[in-house]
Order: C-alpha cells, then sequence, then structure tokens
C-alpha cells in the first residue's frame, strides 16, 4: 500500500508539474503578446511610416513604393513593408531614387522591432551613415549598398550583434567620397559580429595589409560564408589564418593591389563555389590545384598581367561554370580535358598566350553560352560548337585560325566575332539568316569568291566584311537587313555598280564604308529624297570612282565622319560641307577639287580631322577650322604667303602639314603660338628667310618639325630647350649656314636628324653620342671637317641605321671601333623596332593618322626618296670625302648592311674579305679610291649585291666568277689596270694574279686545273659512248646513217644524185616513221 501510495504520489506530481508549466507558458505567452501589442500599436507604426516618408527627399516620378504609401490602407501592405503582429519587421526602399533626409532624428529609428533593412541603390549625397542605427538592435540583415553614403563608418554598427548579412559596399567612382574604416577599423567593427554569414564591404577603403584584415575575419566571423572585399585598396598576401572559415564559398576580393602570388591553400576550401580575383596585381604562378576542387563553379582572374599559368587536366564532372583568365599571362595548349567540365556555361580566354588548336572536346559541351578566345595565338578550324543550343557570343577574333566556317547550327547566336584570322573559302550564306544573330563581324580574313544573295528572316545590325578577298556585285538583299545599323565591305574585290540611292531602305543605317573596292558608287539626286535618308554618322565611300558630292549629304546633321578621298570629284567643295555641325573628320585627299566654295568666314563647323592633300587646290590657305586637330593641307598649289596671324588660329591643333605647295616669303613667328602642336611640315615650298627662334625654343608638345626643301637662310637657333621633345629634325636642302647647333644635344629622344644639302661648316656633332634613340643621321653636301667619329663611343647610337656624311671634308681614317657601336647595323635583335617603318602616331585610337619620315638616299648608284624609313633598311655613306688608311676590318661586323658607299676618297689597302659576312648587302660601292691587291672571292658569297662599283682603282688579278659576279657590266671594274678576266675584255695570263693568287711572286700555278680535266673526261666519255652504241647495235647505226644522210641530202641536194638507186637498201622501220 505504502508502495502503491508513494508511486501514485510520484506519477501525480510529474503530471501536476507539466500542467502547471503549460499553464505558465500559455499565461507568458500572452502577456508577451500583449506587450508587444501594446509596443506595435498601428497608429504609432503607420504614424512612424509616414514621418519616414516624408522627411526623405526622393522622386516620385521614379518612386514605386514611397509615392503609393498613405493613410487609407494598412501600412502592413504597403509596397516595402512587412509586418509581424503589427510591428514593422521587414522594410525595402531599394531603388527609391531618395537623395537625402535620413539623420539621427529619422522616425527610421523609432522602428525598433525591423530585422530586415534595405536602403540599398539610393543617393544620401555622400552623407555620413548615421549612428542611430544602433537603436535596431533587432537587425539581422541590413543592406545600403550603393546608397550613397561616405565617411567614416559609425561604431555603433558593431552593436548590431544579431546581423546575419552586412552589405555597406558602393561602387566607386574616381574623384567621389567614399566610406572609410579607419577609427574604428575592420577589426573593431566586426569584432562583436560572430553571427555573419555574409559581409559585403566593396569600394570601402579599409587599406590593410594581408595580415591585418585576414587575421580580423578569420578570428571575429566563424560562421562566414561570403566575403566580399573588391576595390578596398587591401594589400597582400591572403593571410594563411583564412583557412578556419571552413564553411567559406564565395570569396571576392578583386579589383585591390595585393602584388602577391596566389596560395595554393585556397584549394583547400571544401565548400568554394566562386574565387573572383580580378584586377588585383597577382604574380607568379597560379596553383592548378584550384581550378580541380570540386565545388568550384566561378572564377575570375580577369586582368592579373603577370599572373601565368597554365589551364590542367580537368576531372570529369567538374562544377566549373565560370572560367574567366582574360588579360593574364596564362599560356600553353588548351587541354582536350575541357571536354569534361559539362556545366561550363562562360568561357573568357581573351587576351592570353594560349597556343595550339581549340579542343575538339569543346563541341560537346551542351551548356555553353558565351564564348571568347579572343587575340591569342590559337591555330587550327573553328569549332563547331553545335551541341550548345543556348549559345549567343562566340568571339575567336585575333588568332590564327585557318580553314573554312563549317557550323552554321548557332540558332540563338547573338554575336559572331572572327575577325582578324586567316580563315579562307567562301561566306556561308545561311549565317544571314540565322533568326537572331546581330552581329557579324568578320573582317581581315582571306574570304574569297562572290556573296550571294540571300533570305531576309535575319535581326543583324552590324555586318564586317573589311578587308578579305571578296568579289563580284554587292548582293541587293543586303538592302532587305531593315535593322541594320553599321555596314562595312572596304577593302575586297567588290566590283560592278553600287547605288547609293538604295541606301534610303536602311531606315536605321548609321554607318556605312565601302571604301578601296572597285565599286562604281552612283548617286542619282532625281530618284531620290533628300529626308527620306537614313540619319548617318559615319559614311567612308573612298576609291569609289565618285564625280560629285552626293547631295543628300548637306541634310545630315549627324553625320561625324566622312571619307570621299580617291575618288574623281572635281571643282569646288561646297561651302554647306562646314556647316555640317557635328562633322568631326572631313578627308577629300587624292580628289580633283580646286576651289573652295566661299564664303568662308563665320562657320560654325567642329571639324578636327581635315584632310585636303593631293588636290589641286589654288589660292590663299584657308585658316578654319577653329577646333582643328589634325589639318593636311600638303600636295596642293596654295600661293602667296603663309598668313602672318596663322598660329592664332590653331588653338588646339596637333598636326600641321602645308609641305608641297608654293608658298613664299617668310615663316610668321605666330607659328609658335600654336601650343599643343605635334607635328609641323612645311617642306617642299619656297619659304626664305630665317627659321624663327621661337620654333627651335618650342619644348613640351613638338615631336616632328620639317622644313626641307625651301631657301631658308642664316643660322640654326640654337635654342633647343632642356625638355626638347622632338623626335625628327629635317632641315635639309635650305641655304643654312654657321656652326652646328650645341643645344641639339638637349633632344634625347631623336629619332632623325637631317641636315643635308646646306652650307654648315663644324665637326662631327660628337655632342649628339648620348642620344640613344638616333636612328638617321644625315649631314650630306655641307662643309664640315675634321675627323669622323667620336673618342670614348662604347654604346654610342645603338639605333642607328642610316648614316650619311657624304660630300663634305672629313678626313682621317675610318674609325673600325665607332661602327661597331651601331648594333641595329650590325644585326643585334635587342636594337630591332616592333614597328616596320619609323613613323608618329598623331592619334593613338585612331586608324591611319600618323606622320611617316621620309628620306633621300644615295644606293645603287641612283637618288632615291624613300616616303617610308623602313627599321630593316641600314645605310653607310661617307663618299665625297677625304677619307684615307684602309678599310677597317670591322666593317665585316656589320651583318645587317644594305648599303655601303665609301666612294671617291682616298682609301688605299685591301678590300677586307671579312666583307663576305655582309650577307644582307645589296650595295656597295669603293669606286675612286686607291684600293689594291685583288678582290676577294668572298665577295661572291653576296647573293643579295645587285650594284657593285669598283672602278677607279688599283685592284689586280682575275675578277673572280660566280653568283652575283654574273650580273656586274664591265663598268663594275674600269680603270683598274691589273684587273683581268668577265666581264673585262681583258684576259688573263699564266702570270697574272688571281683571287687565289694574292702575292705577285707567285708567277706559276702547278695545281690541277680540274675544271679542264672535267670537261675533257667528259668528253672523251660521251665520244666513246656514242661510238660504242653505234658500233654494237645495229638498230641505232641504221637509224644514225638514215639521219645522217637525211641531213647530207638537204644541206647538198646534189649529192642525190650520187647515191642514185643505192636509198633502196637503207632500211627503215614503220613503226618509227609513225
Amino acid at each position: 500500500m505504502l508502495w502503491s501510495h508513494t508511486k501514485r504520489v510520484s506519477m501525480t506530481i510529474p503530471l501536476f508539474s507539466c500542467h502547471f508549466l503549460i499553464l505558465i507558458y500559455h499565461v507568458s505567452l500572452s502577456v508577451l503578446i500583449l506587450v508587444v501589442s501594446g509596443q506595435c500599436s498601428s497608429n504609432q507604426q503607420q504614424s512612424l511610416l509616414l514621418q519616414l516618408k516624408n522627411s526623405l527627399n526622393f522622386e516620385p516620378a521614379l518612386s514605386t513604393k514611397l509615392v503609393k504609401w498613405n493613410n487609407v490602407s494598412d501600412y502592413c501592405s504597403w509596397e516595402g513593408v512587412s509586418c509581424k503582429g503589427g510591428c514593422v519587421t521587414h522594410l525595402d526602399l531599394s531603388w527609391e531614387s531618395i537623395s537625402g533626409g535620413l539623420d539621427n532624428s529619422s522616425a527610421l529609428f523609432g522602428l525598433q522591432y525591423i530585422e530586415h533593412l534595405n536602403l540599398a541603390n539610393n543617393n544620401f549625397n555622400y552623407t555620413p551613415i548615421p549612428p542611430k542605427f544602433n537603436k535596431l538592435a533587432s537587425l539581422s540583415y541590413l543592406d545600403l549598398s550603393n546608397a550613397g553614403f561616405a565617411g567614416q563608418i559609425p561604431i555603433e554598427i558593431s552593436h548590431l550583434t544579431r546581423l546575419v548579412i552586412l552589405d555597406l559596399s558602393t561602387f566607386y567612382l574616381p574623384g567621389t567620397p567614399v566610406l572609410q574604416l579607419e577609427h574604428p577599423d575592420l577589426n573593431m567593427l566586426i569584432g562583436n559580429l560572430s553571427e555573419i554569414i555574409e559581409l559585403h564591404l566593396d569600394g570601402v577603403n579599409i587599406s590593410a595589409q594581408g595580415a591585418h584584415w585576414g587575421q580580423a575575419i578569420s578570428s571575429s566571423l566563424p560562421k562566414l560564408r561570403v566575403l566580399s572585399l573588391s576595390s578596398c585598396n587591401l594589400l597582400g598576401p591572403i593571410d594563411v589564418s583564412l583557412l578556419k572559415l571552413q564553411s567559406l564559398s564565395e570569396i571576392r576580393i578583386e579589383s585591390n593591389n595585393l602584388s602577391t602570388p596566389v596560395p595554393e591553400f585556397l584549394s583547400n576550401f571544401t565548400n568554394l563555389t566562386s574565387l573572383r580575383l580580378m584586377n588585383s596585381g597577382l604574380l607568379g604562378t597560379f596553383p592548378e590545384k584550384i581550378f580541380r576542387v570540386p565545388t568550384l563553379q566561378i572564377i575570375d582572374l580577369i586582368g592579373n598581367q603577370e599572373l601565368q599559368g597554365s589551364l590542367p587536366d580537368f576531372p570529369k564532372n567538374g562544377a566549373l561554370q565560370f572560367l574567366f583568365l582574360a588579360r593574364t599571362n596564362f599560356s600553353g595548349l588548351l587541354p582536350e580535358s575541357i571536354g569534361n567540365l559539362k556545366m561550363l556555361s562562360k568561357v573568357d580566354l581573351s587576351n592570353c598566350n594560349f597556343t595550339g588548336p581549340i579542343p575538339k572536346s569543346m563541341e560537346s559541351l551542351t551548356e555553353l553560352v558565351y564564348v571568347d578566345m579572343s587575340a591569342n595565338k590559337l591555330n587550327g578550324s573553328v569549332p563547331l560548337l553545335s551541341m550548345a543550343k543556348n549559345l549567343t557570343n562566340i568571339n575567336l577574333s585575333y588568332n590564327e585560325l585557318t580553314g573554312q566556317i563549317n557550323s552554321i547550327r548557332w540558332e540563338n547566336l547573338i554575336n559572331l566575332d572572327l575577325r582578324f584570322n586567316q580563315l579562307n573559302g567562301s561566306i556561308p550564306v545561311s549565317l544571314f539568316s540565322l533568326p537572331l544573330l546581330q552581329k557579324l563581324l568578320l573582317s581581315n580574313n582571306q574570304f574569297s569568291g562572290k556573296l550571294h544573295e540571300f533570305a531576309n528572316i535575319s535581326s543583324l545590325d552590324t555586318v564586317d566584311l573589311s578587308s578579305n578577298n571578296l568579289e563580284g556585285t554587292v548582293p541587293m538583299s543586303i538592302f532587305n537587313l531593315r535593322g541594320l545599323k553599321i555596314l562595312s565591305l572596304s577593302s575586297n574585290n567588290f566590283s560592278g555598280s553600287f547605288p547609293l540611292n538604295s541606301v534610303q531602305q536602311l531606315k536605321n543605317l548609321s554607318s556605312l564604308d565601302l571604301s578601296y573596292n572597285s565599286l562604281s558608287i552612283s548617286y542619282n539626286s532625281t530618284n531620290s529624297s533628300e529626308s527620306s535618308f537614313p540619319n548617318i554618322t559615319t559614311l567612308k565611300l573612298a576609291s569609289g570612282e565618285l564625280r560629285t558630292f552626293p547631295n543628300f549629304l548637306r541634310d545630315q546633321s549627324r553625320l561625324r565622319y566622312l571619307d570621299l578621298s580617291q575618288n574623281q570629284i572635281h571643282g569646288e567643295i561646297p561651302n554647306w560641307i562646314w556647316k555640317l555641325n557635328n562633322l568631326l573628320q572631313l578627308n577629300l585627299s587624292f580628289n580633283s577639287l580646286v576651289t573652295l566654295e566661299g564664303p568662308l568666314t563665320n562657320l560654325a563647323s567642329s571639324l578636327s580631322v581635315l584632310d585636303l592633300h593631293s588636290n589641286q587646290l589654288q589660292g590663299q590657305v584657308p585658316i578654319f577650322p577653329p577646333f582643328a586637330t589634325y589639318l593636311d593641307y600638303s600636295r596642293n598649289s596654295f600661293t602667296s604667303s603663309i598668313p602672318a596671324d596663322i598660329g592664332d588660329f590653331f588653338t588646339y591643333t596637333l598636326f600641321l602639314s602645308l609641305s608641297s605647295n608654293k608658298f613664299q616669303g617668310s615663316i610668321p613667328g605666330s607659328i609658335c603660338n600654336a601650343s599643343y602642336l605635334q607635328v609641323l611640315d612645311l617642306s617642299n615650298n619656297s619659304l626664305t628667310g630665317i627659321i624663327p627662334p621661337c620654333l627651335t625654343a618650342t619644348g613640351g608638345t613638338l615631336v616632328v618639325l620639317n622644313l626641307r626643301r625651301n631657301k631658308l637662310a642664316g643660322r640654326i637657333p640654337d635654342r633647343f630647350p632642356g625638355h626638347c621633345t622632338l623626335k625628327t629634325l629635317d632641315f635639309s636642302g635650305n641655304l643654312l649656314e654657321g656652326q652646328f647647333p650645341k643645344s641639339l644635344a638637349n633632344c634625347r629622344v631623336l629619332e632623325v636628324l637631317n641636315l643635308g644639302n646646306n652650307e654648315i661648316r663644324d665637326t662631327f656633332p660628337c655632342l649628339l653620342k648620348n642620344i640613344s634613340t638616333l636612328r638617321v643621321l644625315v649631314l650630306r653636301s655641307n662643309q664640315f671637317f675634321g675627323r669622323f667619329g667620336c673618342s670614348n663611343t662604347t654604346g654610342t647610337w645603338p639605333m642607328l641605321q642610316i648614316v650619311d656624311i657624304a660630300r663634305n671634308n672629313f678626313s682621317g681614317e675610318i674609325p673600325g671601333k665607332s661602327l661597331t657601336t651601331w648594333q641595329a647595323v650590325m644585326g643585334n635583335e635587342d636594337a630591332q623596332s616592333s614597328i616596320d617603318h619609323l613613323q608618329f602616331p598623331v592619334f593613338r585610337f585612331s586608324d591611319g593618322l600618323n606622320y611617316q619620315d621620309a628620306i633621300t638616299v644615295t644606293t645603287k648608284g641612283l637618288e632615291l626618296e624613300f616616303v617610308k624609313i623602313l627599321t630593316v633598311f641600314t645605310s653607310i655613306d661617307i663618299s665625297c670625302n677625304n677619307f684615307n688608311g684602309s678599310i677597317p676590318a670591322q666593317v665585316g661586323q656589320l651583318k645587317a648592311l644594305y648599303g655601303l658607299n665609301m666612294s671617291n676618297n682616298a682609301l688605299t689597302g685591301t678590300i677586307p674579305s671579312s666583307l663576305g659576312n655582309l650577307t644582307q648587302l645589296e650595295s656597295l660601292d669603293f669606286s675612286s679610291n686607291s684600293l689594291s691587291g685583288p678582290i676577294p672571292p668572298q665577295l661572291t658569297q653576296l647573293t643579295f649585291l645587285s650594284f657593285l662599283n669598283l672602278s677607279d682603282n688599283q685592284l689586280v688579278g682575275m675578277i673572280p666568277i660566280g653568283d652575283q659576279f654574273y650580273t656586274f657590266s664591265p663598268e663594275s671594274f674600269e680603270d683598274n689596270e691589273g684587273l683581268c678576266g668577265a666581264p673585262l675584255p681583258v684576259t688573263c695570263s699564266k702570270t697574272s694574279n688571281s683571287p687565289d693568287a694574292p702575292s705577285k711572286d707567285q708567277n706559276k700555278d702547278w695545281g690541277i686545273k680540274w675544271e679542264i680535266i672535267s670537261a675533257e673526261i667528259g668528253f672523251t666519255c660521251g665520244f666513246g659512248i656514242a661510238i660504242a652504241s653505234l658500233f654494237f647495235c645495229k638498230r641505232w647505226r641504221i637509224s644514225y646513217y638514215r639521219v645522217m644522210q637525211n641531213i647530207l641530202l638537204k644541206i647538198f641536194p646534189q649529192l642525190e644524185e650520187r647515191f642514185g638507186d643505192h636509198r633502196r637498201h637503207v632500211y627503215i622501220n614503220p613503226s618509227w616513221r609513225r
């Protein structure tokens, strides 16, 4: 009983306790609901929201939430508002065009039960984040990204200990205020925020070393999954302490200055899905193990130009979706295993150094959407990629791809860019029928054949087929592409007539380029309405056989670029062309234009580039337009003098050429007022007077100064400034006198110096020896004197390729040591240039606007003008001076030399045999000296030698036989009394010196003459074989006799009678007769 009672009591107590606890829970819950309901009265919550609306500055026309808040509806149903039990817990005011009205007194901070707050993508005009955010203690989600806050992030944010997601990121614009983490720093901000799983501080100026920011994050945020710290001015290295964060799945620390190798420990994050390190100054070799992380979906290394690496063998069923390596130094072959990445969607490998073919395995990838492998060295064919049904973009431009385009199964393709490859064959007409294709870029390939008509079902807006070998007529179906905006067919072989009036059908056309074909562009002004033409911004019709200016152009108010060069337009330039307010570039060069229609005053032209060169324009030079940066009036017939105030009109001008006209008078000093001038070319006129001193004193911008072939007199102003920027200085062909300007040594980047054909009297300008960039030095036809070369010339002029000091009074011996410092002439690859000819780009971001240096060179006995100075062309001309002594043996080290002229001096001794090393030599002139000895047989090894003049010397012996020497005329060797042998009419005697017998005392040659013995043996063997054949072969003997008999009878017909009937006994094989 006792036990039973005890048991009953013990069972009753737990049951009572359970009921009691349930009762307490219900009571507590009721009290809590009453308390909360009491704190979150609807009137209070609605009032706070309306106060917040009224305090914020926003644009009602752009608002989708605040503009709808009112007293009529339930506030919990307002746009952007969510509630629990009447309390506002979620508030989303993102993208509301808010421009201010948030401070510590804001009603926002009265909404104390908010858990989720989003103010992203507004503009609070760079005001600080209010410290009162600490009043919102329930916040677990705070998004202030791109909201326009700036200044120090308040320490009060660190009091929000329930935060799970914090986003304070901002889009950084240079020159604008930014958010900062200094006091507090990163460690203080996140020290108490241990619940955070996502931290976004992109664009916040943290400015911390790798160990500081890495350890602060790893020690404070143990649950972190997403770390986003792009553009935070972070420094490297990436600290190993981050390995503590094993939940980390997304790492984004791009656009910082880490300047560190990528650590291999990043491959140990087992949950890593996204690694974004774009533009972070990464160094070294990227660890291949990271590519093999099985969970990795996104890897972005774009813009780390010093980061090396190669793609690994990818495992099967990899998760990688986005592979972005553009503008890095990755290289090597693309692995065939890339086909294992079945989820691969976007690939950007552009501007790397990948080589080899594009793997065939990529053709099996079905998820591909975007492929960019442009600007590599890939070869082989274009992959089919037909399995990728959602593929929208293919960019394989700037590679070395060959073959034809085979695949046309790109139904969803939007952009196709195969420019700058070596693709050939015809262009598949089906490309024009891909339903979604917008951009078709196939320029700079080797496509050929005709472009056939096609069906119009496409969405094409851009077609670029320029710089190929396409031929035939332009298909008229082009004009059915009603959405076409850009059409470029330039630099092909299209022929026939192109009706410009048909352009009226392309209402959206903005750019048309038909230049450099064999088209006859026709325009009929009577069959078109000028207002019906589309608003074109770019029109290029160069080399199109146009004879007049198309009238519809006068109404093209949006026209910006117009090229009508190399046509047959004659007469006057219409005045309306200067009234096209948006016209920036106009090229009318290479026509037959004579005058400019007036008046030319008060024109509102905004032209920046005006090219009128190579016409027949006459009269006064036009001084316009006011904003021009490039003006080329060269190769016309402008007369009179250059206006005295011309320089006052060139406020922004970079390039001015008045060359090859008929200008007279002096160069006006106002030309120096063009303070931005980089190129000034007044050459080939009849200008007189002195060179304005301010021209040489101008510093900072002037790069090219060309005054050659005028009648300028006086001294060269010796006022070149210490910051001289000149690269080309050409004063040749004038009447300049005096000494060489000493201050020219200040021009440390000088490349071309031409003072030839003047009356300058001075010694060799050794003061230039520290100008390591010098490539061309021409001092010919002056009065220079003294020794040639400089002492202590180690490293002098390593780039020098053309030296012409001919027709002066230099004397002494030729300094062989000085010649060996000219590395470019010696064939040193380090001295070679990456460009093919000397030029100066006036506009670095525009095609074709370059100044090209020209020079007159005496080579192969002729005076030739090179309109382009090829960087591979090398020449040394020291002729017509008073040099004596021997030719230095060091000349044989100038292996890249094309032309060598030492004629008309007093050189003695022998011709060095080392000249046989000059395998590139094309012209050699040693004439009119006192050279002696034989001609070295090594000269026959110069297979490119096309001009040789050794005349008027004291050379002896037999002229070498072989190769190029067979092509030289007797004039190359005349007036050398001791020379003999072809091509001279003098036969060599047995005692004559030969190239193989250098000594005069050696009168006999007891060696075996193998060439004579070989001929004798050959004749004897051939004759013996012929006789033996006739003796032993009856058939051959009978045939031989028959042929010889017929020959004799034709020569001597009278023998017919003597042969008589004996002829019938001669056997003639019938089959042979057939």
